[in-house]
């Protein structure tokens, strides 16, 4: 099938010094994202076009959805659940105490309902300080990988297998986990060249294909489950940093893009660079599930 793609189009000039964490949520009609350095939260009610910025106290690489306003938050060193309609603390769950230079980055849940979330170097030094972990439905947390720079992804296949990112290694792997978590395989998917930016945060359709937004690229590559490049969009902004679908008929792919590291030069020729996008596309993506707990 070809993939046909509108233009894509600025919803929210959201000025986003590093934009993040795109997540669908149906139930509330809207579109939440982060920008991690500006420690806030956007949401923009697609419905009634509506749109909302929350502060939070520490940096903030994604957030999940529980039900209804409660949501977990993937903060620096931390996993909080909280509502965000009250602001209530509903649990905190501390993350990797022994590096406090790590932050949390990127996260998704899988098909069991259950998240996953990586670590990373804050200071972004060329060191292997990123872990990947998984927290179950029992608020359990596994250590399922390391010796990551910079996390990004994950995008699932199906409940045991997914997409992985190393973006400082500019690798996507594919990997393969057991019922116990353990890796079963871990091999790479695709390598970027320099030119071509690294691959960042990223989603899949209901056709397997992978939607990798490239950091520093400038666009977003469509790949067949075999790898291939099969679709191109290109965006006016220079870091493209996450993408997710949604939408009414989930064929709607909305996008998050970064200010960080840019000059005077480069954000003249990239105008829309911090902004959210929405992109009509004729294919429908898989939707994260919400989180699944009976702990609350």
């Amino acid at each position: 099938m070809k993939i046909i793609t509108s233009k894509p189009a600025c919803v929210w000039k959201s000025k986003t010094l590093l934009g993040e964490g795109t997540l669908w949520v149906k139930s509330l009609n809207s579109i939440f994202f982060v920008d991690i350095k500006k420690k806030k939260i956007f949401i923009l009610n697609t419905k009634n076009k509506k749109k909302k910025i929350i502060k939070v106290n520490k940096e903030i690489g994604f957030l999940s959805h529980i039900r209804k306003n409660i949501f977990i938050l993937g903060l620096k060193g931390e996993l909080r659940i909280v509502d965000l309609k009250t602001k209530k603390k509903i649990k905190s769950i501390i993350i990797e105490k022994n590096k406090p230079l790590n932050r949390l980055n990127d996260g998704k849940t899988d098909p069991k309902g259950r998240l996953w979330f990586g670590s990373m170097d804050n200071l972004e030094r060329n060191v292997e300080n990123g872990s990947l972990y998984c927290l179950d439905n029992n608020f359990e947390l596994t250590k399922v990988d390391n010796k990551y720079m910079i996390t990004n992804g994950p995008a699932f296949i199906d409940a045991k297998n997914f997409f992985h990112t190393d973006s400082r290694k500019k690798i996507i792997y594919k990997i393969k986990i057991d019922n116990n978590l353990n890796i079963k395989r871990k091999k790479i998917f695709k390598k970027f060249s320099k030119s071509n930016g690294s691959p960042d945060g990223m989603t899949i359709d209901k056709y397997k294909n992978l939607w990798v937004c490239h950091f520093g690229g400038a666009c977003i590559s469509v790949f067949n489950k075999k790898g291939k490049k099969i679709h191109k969009i290109n965006l006016l902004a220079k870091n493209v940093t996450n993408c997710t679908f949604g939408g009414k008929n989930t064929n709607e792919l909305f996008v998050t893009t970064a200010l960080k590291g840019m000059n005077n030069k480069e954000i003249n020729k990239y105008r829309y660079s911090g902004s959210l996008f929405k992109i009509e596309t004729n294919v429908k993506g898989l939707i994260s599930k919400s989180f699944i707990t009976n702990k609350f």
